[in-house]
This record gives C-alpha cells, structure tokens and sequence, in this order.
C-alpha cells in the first residue's frame, strides 16, 4: 500500500511540474475593473505566472473548505464533548458506589461481586 501512495504522489507530483512549465506565462490580476480602479484612484494590480494563480486558487479554496467545515462540524464536536463529560461524571459516581457498597468487605469479595456484575 505504501508504494502505491508513493506512486501515487509521484504522478501528481510530475503532473503539476508538467502542468507549471506548460503555464509559465505572465498574467495580470487586478483587484478592481480599470474603470473602477480610475474613479476611486486604487490601481492595486500584480503580475504574476499563470500556474501560481492556478495553484494558488486551488490551494485557497481547500483551505477554505477545510475552514467551512470545521466551523460546520462544531455542534458536532461540542455535544461529544459534552456527553465525555458526562460519561467521566458517572464512570466517577459508580467508582465511589462500588467502593461505598464494599465498604467492610474482604477485597477478594469485592472483586469478584465486581466481576460478576
């Protein structure tokens, strides 16, 4: 399995390197439409190769949603954290019954009336 990982990574790897040389032209981003831009005086403007702009917009919308999803997950987390708690709780209360109840017992007899429920 590992190898195969290993290939696989190395296809995708030699995939963007193709994909990067074929793209390496240059290519303008503006912030804002030049029209705009003229009538509230910003020309912010970058000049950078096709392919980053490529990667760089696939690679912000998984980081995005990675984000979109662990915000939405959050209830989710939440509650599980909050019946752990709970769980902690009553494994705790059953601990200090058992020992209440064999409270005077031989500890051998504790441990297998334990055992046995």
């Amino acid at each position: 399995m590992r190898y195969i990982r290993y290939a696989f990574l190395a296809t995708l790897g030699i995939l963007l390197v193709s994909v990067s040389l074929a793209n390496r032209q240059m290519v303008t981003l503006s912030l804002l439409p030049e029209d705009l831009a003229h009538l509230l005086g910003v020309n912010f403007s970058l000049t950078l190769p096709l392919f980053l702009v490529v990667l760089g917009g696939i690679a912000a919308g998984v980081v995005i949603g990675f984000v979109w999803e662990w915000l939405r997950e959050h209830k989710h987390r939440r509650t599980a954290d909050v019946k752990h708690r709970e769980v902690r709780k009553l494994e705790r209360e059953v601990k200090s019954l058992k020992k209440k109840q064999n409270e005077g017992k031989d500890e051998v007899l504790a441990i297998l009336d334990d055992a046995a429920a």
